[in-house]
């Protein structure tokens, strides 16, 4: 997540706890967004040497970077030898839209309900929006839209006041991200996830539990039911 959107809605960019500081996540982030926007493919070899020269940095903060990666599952190290970027699991994906749907419509459920309701989460969320719908025709802008959409579901979890959940999803959402990335470019998907974002906040906003849970639901199912599809159209990225 790109620290400068989520410090612009006063939440903290999600990342692993680190060793070394602010190199380590800085080059961790930049590896993960590169490897879920397929910047990097499944298969592709990431040389320590070519990544120290890339980043300006030493081989330790490269070495603790790509070990938060595998423990992602992102990546495979081979010691001694090379790391590769891993293909897309699809039970991964399975058990991490399991993980997010639980959680997800549990936050929507509270935000519905909540007796004292904090209307800068509604504000938040649809400037989101805005953000998205300036940058939805934009070919060249698809790594930006899918940060948004990550910071949405974000702003959703701090208002419920369980960001350290969405931090958990993130941690297991490696495999399920990166599928969303080939979803994106498809006639219609982009427009039927600001639909989605847009009928989860009116609902919240109007204190409509069902109407909440429904739309979240109906909104996360979307591009898990184009696994199969996804992976019959890039054979070589999956398992």
């Amino acid at each position: 997540m790109n620290s400068q959107f989520a410090s612009t809605f006063g939440l903290t960019a999600p990342g692993f706890p680190v060793v070394a500081g602010s190199t380590v996540q800085r080059v961790y982030d930049d590896l993960r967004k590169r490897i879920i926007t397929i910047q990097l493919p499944p298969d592709t070899t990431l040389s320590r040497t070519e990544l120290t020269e890339t980043y300006e940095v030493s081989q330790t903060p490269i070495r603790d970077a790509l070990q938060l990666l595998k423990q992602e599952g992102l990546v495979r190290i081979y010691p001694q030898s090379r790391t590769v970027v891993t293909r897309i699991d699809v039970l991964q994906i399975y058990e991490a839209h399991f993980l997010r749907v639980a959680l997800e419509t549990e936050v929507c459920r509270r935000l519905a309900t909540d007796p004292d309701p904090d209307p800068s989460v509604i504000t938040r969320a649809r400037s989101i929006i805005k953000m998205q719908s300036a940058v939805a025709d934009d070919v060249d802008q698809i790594a930006i839209f899918q940060e948004l959409d990550e910071l949405f579901h974000q702003t959703l979890f701090a208002g419920a006041k369980r960001s350290s959940l969405h931090q958990l999803i993130r941690e297991r959402s490696g495999h399920l991200e990166r599928i969303r990335r080939l979803h994106l470019p498809e006639k219609g998907k982009i427009v039927s996830i600001l639909d989605g974002h847009h009928a989860i906040i009116d609902a919240i906003a109007a204190r409509d539990e069902q109407g909440a849970v429904d739309a979240i639901r109906e909104h996360l199912s979307r591009t898990v039911a184009k696994v199969e599809d996804l992976r019959k159209e890039f054979p070589d990225y999956f398992v």
